[in-house]
């Protein structure tokens, strides 16, 4: 595993913390042998390792609920992302045990950094905290960071699978059997409960660099927030009023000092280790680990010769068309009426949207934008004339649509005489593409310093309004949501853009699902919100029908999890 950089970070700051102990890194690196823990540092360094391996992960889960949801798509694209049908099956929701991809990385990288984080906290509860030099209240919070970390797997096991074995010691069997989900559940909540009293709370605005990259109390908060949001759908238990209060209090500052930013893409930029919004964040930099820069998550978003389109040839992240916006118009230029899906058009709703700017770099390490559509225009560096992007092995220059078939070099005013618009009939052409952490050019120094956003302030914002919605208070929802919104749209556009009573528009739940989707448009998280709004086995979107059955709101176990562990029970409704 790459080793990440090192991040200036105080890794136990605490108020307590004297100059005797002077930390100004934390490492995620290599822990080595039994006698590992000689000093200080190498106990900072073995606390830290799991949360590489965590770094690492993201990729399945983005898949996982991205693209069996409403927004994103992987076509096919003029013979290029058939794969066998793997996309189409996680598309239709038609996936087997056979199928040994994401569901079967989740599975493995979960439980894997589980592992690490045990072997970590009972390495750490045989010592005392003077032998290093440390305080109660230090060792403690460096307990606490592999136990938040462990619970934060555990509950992406719980949201993936719903039925998995609890292992909370490095010595447990592998063949330790699953529990009831509301055993892990209660697992994870008692353990945040106890976390939120043991880490670092940040004190002051502006001190989010110190802490990035760590657990914080906010940030153990903000996933019981996550637990109860969806305690409904994980054990049948409504715990909306124990989600607000949790809110409430971290919106109320108890759990730290955060705010929003002033814009949308501050959290995703290259100093959003700065940024008072981000409530927790894997640290990332070029030449060191930057996983969000991988192909499963957002270095694929993009057509795949984009490099000469952002000049970074030199980033090494690979561009590739994995990731399109699920389309809004048909093969005759009509809009569709899917309640679901169409994210172009639900960003279209209200006029004036920032984000709906062609994506592009302003330079100094700004950019605007979050999508790519119509021309991408670039200039050549050898001749340095206007020259379109094209797509690759076929030669058509690429003219993006919120549409998908078989255009080629249509005209943008032209549509194709095939009118089938479903996975396998579309090329480079089709989608929206979408960027939604900056790809800046060669030149600039700030190329690839992003972090991953794990856990952000509009995410408590957007999980107290629903509260407030499924508890009737509409005005006091939309109130919540509008404090967000405001900062996408021009000030002369608010009155026809916020919701009422501070705006004209008109909000409800269908509303309340669909935000959801703007603000957090692929951002690892669409299949959830969709199941616990009841529509990810009924509901319709572009090329898919309601499901049989709701058997695939959770994953099957693959048949190698099964064949390394024979007392493991398949999900219902998955052959063994």
């Amino acid at each position: 595993m790459k080793l990440l950089k090192n991040i200036a970070v105080a890794a136990v700051s605490l108020v307590a913390l004297g100059s005797c102990t002077d930390l100004d890194e934390t490492l995620y690196d290599k822990v080595g042998s039994d006698n590992y823990y000689n000093t200080k540092m190498d106990v900072i360094r073995a606390t830290f390792r799991p949360f590489e391996h965590a770094f690492w992960s993201i990729g399945s889960r983005h898949v996982l609920n991205e693209l069996t949801a409403d927004q994103l798509i992987t076509p096919t694209r003029d013979g290029w992302w058939y794969d066998g049908g793997k996309w189409e099956r996680l598309h239709y929701h038609t996936w087997t045990v056979d199928d040994f991809g994401e569901a079967q990385t989740e599975w493995n990288g979960c439980f894997q950094g589980i592992m690490q984080c045990n072997l970590v906290i009972e390495d750490l509860s045989r010592f005392t905290p003077e032998r290093f030099g440390f305080t109660d209240a230090e060792f403690n919070n460096l307990k606490a960071q592999c136990r938040a970390l462990r619970a934060w797997f555990y509950l992406r096991l719980l949201d993936a699978f719903r039925n998995v074995p609890l292992v909370t010691t490095y010595s447990d069997k592998p063949s330790t059997p699953q529990v009831e989900p509301e055993k892990v559940f209660k697992f994870i909540e008692e353990e945040l409960i106890d976390c939120t009293k043991l880490l670092v709370k940040k004190e002051a605005l502006g001190t989010n660099a110190q802490l990035q990259g760590q657990w914080t109390q906010a940030a153990a908060a903000s996933l019981l927030v996550r637990l109860y949001l969806n305690a409904e759908v994980y054990i049948g238990e409504d715990h909306y009023s124990d989600c607000a209060k949790v809110a409430e209090d971290i919106l109320a500052g108890v759990y730290g000092a955060y705010q929003l930013a002033d814009r949308w893409d501050a959290a995703f930029d290259w100093d959003n280790d700065k940024c008072d919004e981000v409530i927790f964040g894997f640290p990332g930099a070029k030449g060191y680990s930057h996983w969000h820069y991988d192909g499963d998550t957002y270095a694929w978003t993009v057509p795949a010769k984009a490099a000469v389109f952002f000049d970074d040839n030199k980033s090494g992240v690979g561009h590739n068309t994995k990731y399109a916006a699920s389309p809004s118009y048909d093969l005759d230029g009509n809009l569709y009426e899917y309640e679901l899906g169409m994210p172009v058009q639900n960003f279209r709703k209200y006029p004036g949207d920032y984000r709906m700017t062609c994506y592009r770099n302003l330079g100094n390490s700004r950019r605007e934008g979050l999508f790519l559509y119509g021309y991408c225009e670039y200039t050549d560096k050898t001749t340095g004339t206007t020259k379109r992007l094209k797509a690759p092995e076929v030669d058509y220059e690429l003219y993006l649509r919120d549409a998908v078939g078989t255009f080629h070099s249509l005209a943008p005013d032209k549509w194709p005489a095939n009118k089938t618009s479903v996975l396998r009939t579309g090329d480079h052409n089709s989608g929206w593409h979408f960027v939604k952490y900056p790809f800046y050019d060669d030149a600039d120094e700030n190329q690839l310093e992003s972090d991953y956003t794990e856990i952000r302030l509009p995410e408590i914002i957007y999980s107290l309004a629903e509260c407030k919605m499924r508890a009737g208070d509409r005005n006091g929802a939309a109130t919540l949501l509008n404090s967000v919104r405001r900062r996408n749209y021009p000030a002369e556009n608010l009155d026809d853009v916020l919701y009422s009573p501070e705006g004209a528009v008109r909000f409800d739940e269908n509303e309340m699902l669909a935000e959801w989707g703007r603000e957090f448009f692929a951002e690892s998280r669409r299949r959830i919100d969709l199941i616990r709004f009841g529509k990810f086995n009924t509901g319709r979107w572009w090329d898919k029908t309601p499901d049989s059955d709701n058997h695939t709101a959770i994953f099957p176990l693959t048949r190698t999890i099964l064949d390394a562990n024979p007392i493991l029970q398949q999900n219902p409704g998955y052959g063994r």
